[in-house]
Parts: structure tokens; C-alpha cells; sequence
């Protein structure tokens, strides 16, 4: 059974193992010479690629267990983000923060330091407190903040690397709703405007198509309970697919069509249970890559992006998402020098991104960007050194508890082994 990732740039021909137990899990895990394991599939980078075996961990049994204090839970690691937080929801409890879909697997969510926006909300392997892990032997272990401390702060954000989870405790808060409110605003405004929006707003994002002068600015603010949205859309995308469409088709176009696609009605509103309101469809695909630029210089790296692609009116179809994230001390997270700006470039599947991402990702590196470890990068070993003081700590212990290097493949291996 072969495998590939959400856009179907990744592939693997390795079997996709589905474990219905801890002890098949076990089993599987101990048995084979290499191992990675995978989601929804919606990392644009080859981390789960295996010339063993695949495990997927969607059909394990699992339940969730809320502490006496509803404070935290354990969470089965293999849940979807739209499993477990309308599980949370029934519990009248919630995630503090959500990205903007919800396929995901937890653990690999929390494996990659995926993130939402919100300047007083880090990225979700943040409010991870605990693992349960099937390590390179099959046996299962235990670590957190006073338990094996060294595999918990590698694990934060794993990567993979240190075995397989199957049960995370994760910090929850009490059940919400959010209001949204979608809009077009002149990038102006908005660029002059933004940081003033950050210290009004709980979230605040935009989208900005680079031939374009608007953008579509996002916000979400605490509501009263209402009943859940009708939809889960924000942008319509039935016109947004044609326009790519076209502009595949014939790529000079794409400036005139951005131009014509923010001169349709872009405001909406939705309220409902934050779980509902943070997640967005996106059945369009395409190819990302996103850099955690440090806050003060974010705008200023998105104009200069911009401008190059402006200047020489490049194929770029899709939008620039722009969000904030906080700061966190977890060794291999992007965000652990500092607050951050994420900017996402996407490119259609359908069209070429290659070469676009390597000239924009020298922009980035220029301006003292870090990668998101699931998205499009080209960083060497060198470039991890560099950039994580504690990469070498990070290795150690990959290599106390994977001498054989059974959780590695050969991107890992060009970088952690």
C-alpha cells in the first residue's frame, strides 16, 4: 500500500500499518527496522517517509481522561484536532488556541509546533504536559516535566524522533465561543495598523494576495454562548478555484485576477464554539512553505517579498497568510528566541513552487527566519546549528533512546542523525 501527503508532492511506498492496540503497536514497532509515523498527512515536508513501515494510529482504541481539576487530559495521540476538541467541547472544555484546519493528528500537530495566531498564545505543543511513548524496543515509557525531564523537553516537539506516542496529557482551559469577523481593508492600513491590532485583538491574522492592494483581515473575539456556524468557510473558494484555474492555464494573468478576486465581497461573519469557529475549509491544493520571522521585522520581510514578486510580476497565486505567535522554550520550536511573525507562501499544486520558494526562502533566511519543521525548507545540518543552540542536546537523547536510529529517515537523518 503506497502513501502520500495531502498535496501529493510526498510519497512512500512503505505499508501503512493501522495498529487497533497498544500491544499491535507494540509489536509493529519492535519487529521493524524503521519506523515513522503519520496523520492527516499535511506536512509539505518528507517526515513521514519510511523504507520500513507506516503507522497510522487513527483506529487505535483510546478514551479521554479529564484530571480531577479539568485542568488537563489524556488525550489518545492518534485523535484528529476535530475529534478531540468536540470531545473536549461535550466536557465543556477546550484547546486555549487552534491552527486553521483541523485534520490533524494531535501528536503531529504538537510534533511540528503547529500553531494559530494570538499574541499571548504559543504553538500547540506548548500546552503538552505529559507523553506515553512506544520506544525502539516496543516497551512503553512515560515522561514529562520531573519524569525522564530531558526525553519530555525533546519530545515537545519530536519531530518523530523518540518514539511513537500514544497518549498525550495537554493543558486545557474552560469551553468558549468566538465571533468572527472577515473583511477586505486597504494593505495600508493594515500594514501601518497591524501591531495595534495584535494588543487590541485575543486573534488577528490577514491574508494578502501579493498583486493585489487589500487584504483580508480576520479577527476572532470571546462571545457570549450561540448556536454553532452554519459553515466553516472562510473564503469562498468555488470562485477562488476557477481563478487558479485560469491562472494556471495562462500565468500571466494572475495579477489581473487577484486584482479582480479582491473586488468581490470579502466580509463575513460567523459565532459559534471556538472548536467550530478557528478550523476553515480547504479542499483547494497546494504547496506551502512558512517562515517564523522575529515580530519586529515581519511586515518588513512581507513587503520585501512582495515587492520582488511585484517587481517581477511573478506566478504566485495564492494569498500570504501573516499571524503572530508567542514565545516558548521548547529546544527545537521556531518561537524559542522570541515572539514571532509566520508568514505562509502557498503556491498552487498545479503550478510550479520550486523555484519561487527557493528565491523567497533566501528573504526569509536574509531577515533571521526560522522554518516551520512541516513546510517547505531547505535548511542543512549546518543550518540547525546554527540556528538551535540546543540541536546537539536534542540528538543526545535521540540517540539514547534510538541508538539504531529505527525512528530516522533520510531527511531526519541529513539533520539529527
Amino acid at each position: 500500500m503506497s502513501w502520500a501527503n495531502w498535496s501529493g508532492s510526498v510519497t512512500a511506498s512503505a505499508p501503512v500499518l493501522r495498529p487497533k492496540t497498544e500491544a499491535e503497536l507494540s509489536v509493529a514497532v519492535r519487529g521493524a527496522h524503521n519506523v515513522r509515523a503519520v496523520g492527516a498527512g499535511h506536512s509539505f515536508m518528507p517526515l513521514c517517509q519510511s523504507d520500513g513501515v507506516i503507522l497510522c494510529l487513527e483506529d487505535m482504541a483510546g478514551t479521554m481522561t479529564v484530571s480531577p481539576d479539568r485542568k488537563t487530559a489524556r488525550i489518545p495521540a492518534g485523535w484528529s484536532i476535530k475529534r478531540l476538541t468536540g470531545a473536549l467541547w461535550d466536557e465543556g472544555l477546550a484547546l486555549a488556541n487552534q491552527g486553521d484546519v483541523n485534520p490533524q493528528s494531535l501528536a503531529g500537530a504538537m510534533g511540528t509546533g503547529t500553531h494559530g495566531t494570538g499574541r499571548d498564545l504559543g504553538n500547540l505543543s506548548t500546552f503538552a504536559r505529559g507523553f506515553r511513548l512506544i520506544g525502539a524496543d516496543g516497551a512503553a515509557v512515560w515522561c514529562d516535566a520531573t519524569t525522564s525531564p530531558d526525553l519530555f523537553q525533546a519530545q515537545r516537539l519530536s519531530l518523530g524522533l523518540f518514539g511513537i506516542a500514544t497518549e498525550i496529557e495537554v493543558e486545557l482551559v474552560p469551553a468558549f465561543h468566538l465571533a468572527e469577523r472577515i473583511e477586505k481593508r486597504p494593505w495600508g492600513e493594515i500594514r501601518e495598523r497591524f501591531d495595534e491590532l495584535v494588543e487590541q485583538e485575543r486573534h488577528v491574522e490577514f491574508w494578502l494576495f501579493p498583486h493585489a492592494d487589500s487584504v483580508i483581515l480576520k479577527t476572532l473575539r470571546h462571545c457570549d454562548p450561540c448556536d454553532p456556524p452554519a459553515s466553516t468557510s472562510d473564503i469562498e473558494e468555488a470562485t477562488f478555484r476557477h481563478l487558479l484555474n485560469l491562472g494556471a492555464w495562462v500565468p500571466p494573468l494572475i495579477p489581473t485576477l487577484q486584482r479582480m478576486m479582491m473586488k468581490t465581497n470579502m466580509d463575513g461573519r460567523r459565532r459559534g464554539p471556538a472548536h467550530a469557529i478557528f478550523p476553515s475549509d480547504r479542499t483547494i491544493r497546494f504547496e506551502e512553505m512558512e517562515y517564523e520571522m522575529p515580530r519586529k521585522v515581519g511586515l518588513e520581510t512581507l513587503d520585501t517579498v512582495v515587492a520582488w514578486i511585484r517587481r517581477k510580476r511573478l506566478p504566485v497565486a495564492f494569498p500570504f497568510e501573516f499571524r503572530v505567535v508567542a514565545a516558548d522554550d521548547i529546544w527545537m520550536s521556531p518561537m524559542n528566541n522570541g515572539p514571532v511573525a509566520a508568514i505562509s507562501m502557498h503556491q498552487y499544486a498545479k503550478m510550479p513552487w520550486r523555484g519561487l520558494f527557493a528565491d523567497a526562502e533566501a528573504i526569509f533566511r536574509e531577515h533571521g527566519g526560522r522554518p516551520h519543521w512541516a513546510k517547505r525548507h531547505t535548511l542543512t545540518r549546518g543550518d540547525v546549528d546554527l540556528l538551535y543552540p540546543m540541536a546537539e542536546r536534542y540528538r543526545d537523547v535521540r540517540r539514547s533512546v534510538d541508538p539504531a536510529g529505527k525512528f530516522l529517515n533520510r531527511h531526519m537523518t541529513e539533520l539529527f542523525s
